[in-house]
């Protein structure tokens, strides 16, 4: 009889079940690894991402609210005369209005009165001369005005200007203090919800500076990326998926349209700036130029998503159709172009998304200047939201700095907002086959 224990090559059934034990157990303890090391990755990621919220809100929740003060001001006929509108002394009426809700202080002293002066914003002289303007029979009369406080009272206001810094170290000097808690305390300082943010345009003041413009400028930059990136993209992804001959020129094209998706968005401006400012005289800072730039670098996105969307749709759409008699310009545009259009949905509102979020391009063509009117067509000068981050994250008063943050939660609310509308569009209407 052969002894199998002497023979290498021979295992007993049990010495096998538990080598096969042994490797299943290896084969999860590798298993619940990469699980945990998934787990933590995308925890990390949540975690940064949760940071990122959370720092911006903690800094721009502020520029939601504004401090206004409500106050009589007696429009002195010897400051505002009829015949000089709409000229005339409108910060010197402010100030005494003020100066009237502040008893003991001595309004006589120039010094004094400027800095009594100095609460209101530089703004509220122009609202002042434009409700008298408006109305010059408001001359010699007492109207009740609420206008914005400067940005050193607003700060204080919202406590970034901390009381207990040094005197030497503040904007607001003890006595600056003593006269805004004094008029706080008669119910003249209140707190809304900062409307100006969505309503006024740039403004070099903090506390008068809005998105109104950017908001606008965006607008316009989206709808003319939209008008020309969305039917061009559609049409030459259809043509190559469905009409072109596949040869190496096709290849080519293929090869090249994934190239320019991966194309740093830089370039594209670059591009913009030599062939329509340099060559076509288009006009710098215009939102027709922001969206064709963007239209360049958005369009290989939806012709990829289209391609994609178009080949999720099953052969036997396209065999039935043609089967049936139909044409094959009817088989495309009649039965799989409807089909795969929640696809192309979702890929040209990504597109449009990232685009929305891109400054490079942007910068490159000008519209980082300081514009303070909002666009009433695609060819006036404007900002856009990227950019106008950008200008105010530059500025050195302290009160943009909430303003930055706050115009970066509106950006990631659009951002959010648009990509929540493909996710909806996806789930909605998505076939699955």
């Amino acid at each position: 009889m052969t002894d199998t224990s002497l023979d290498p090559g021979f295992s007993s059934p049990r010495r096998t079940t538990d080598l096969v034990a042994a490797s299943l157990r290896r084969r999860r303890r590798k298993q619940s690894r990469l699980k945990w090391i998934g787990i933590a990755a995308i925890s990390i990621a949540f975690l940064m991402l949760f940071l990122l919220v959370a720092s911006m809100v903690r800094t721009g929740w502020q520029a939601f609210t504004e401090t206004n003060i409500t106050l009589d001001v007696y429009i002195d006929p010897a400051e505002v005369p009829l015949e000089r509108l709409p000229r005339g002394g409108f910060d010197d009426v402010l100030a005494a209005s003020l100066g009237q809700m502040l008893p003991g202080v001595d309004m006589d002293d120039r010094a004094t009165a400027r800095a009594v002066g100095g609460i209101l914003s530089n703004g509220a002289q122009f609202d002042l001369r434009d409700r008298v303007v408006a109305d010059p029979s408001l001359i010699g009369q007492t109207i009740t005005l609420t206008v914005p406080v400067s940005d050193p009272y607003d700060q204080l206001n919202k406590g970034l200007i901390k009381r207990e810094t040094p005197e030497t170290n503040r904007r607001v000097k003890d006595a600056q203090i003593a006269w805004f808690d004094r008029l706080q305390a008669e119910g003249a300082i209140t707190k809304p919800f900062n409307i100006g943010l969505f309503t006024d345009a740039d403004s070099r003041f903090p506390e008068l500076a809005g998105l109104k413009g950017a908001l606008i400028g965006s607008f316009w930059v989206l709808i003319t990326c939209f008008v020309i990136a969305f039917p061009l993209g559609i049409g030459a992804a259809i043509y190559l998926e469905e009409f072109a001959p596949k040869n190496k020129m096709s290849d080519f094209v293929e090869v090249n349209i994934n190239n320019l998706a991966a194309v740093p968005s830089v370039v594209f401006g670059l591009l913009a700036l030599a062939v329509f400012i340099g060559w076509f005289g288009m006009p710098r800072s215009a939102p027709f130029v922001g969206g064709l730039t963007l239209a360049l670098m958005t369009m290989p996105t939806i012709i990829i998503a289209t391609r994609n969307a178009l080949k999720a749709v099953p052969p036997s759409i396209r065999e039935a159709a043609l089967g049936l008699g139909a044409s094959k310009q009817q088989m495309v545009f009649q039965h799989v172009l409807p089909l795969a259009m929640p696809g192309i949905l979702t890929g040209t509102i990504i597109g449009l998304a990232q685009a929305l979020g891109e400054t490079a391009p942007l910068l490159l063509i000008g519209m980082n200047a300081s514009i303070t009117s909002a666009a009433s067509s695609p060819f006036d000068s404007s900002t856009a939201l990227p950019t106008q981050i950008l200008i105010w994250a530059d500025s050195p008063e302290r009160g943009f700095v909430s303003l930055t943050s706050a115009a970066i939660l509106v950006l990631l609310g659009f951002l959010i907002i648009m990509n929540g509308i493909a996710i909806f569009l996806r789930q909605k209407f998505e076939r699955r086959w």
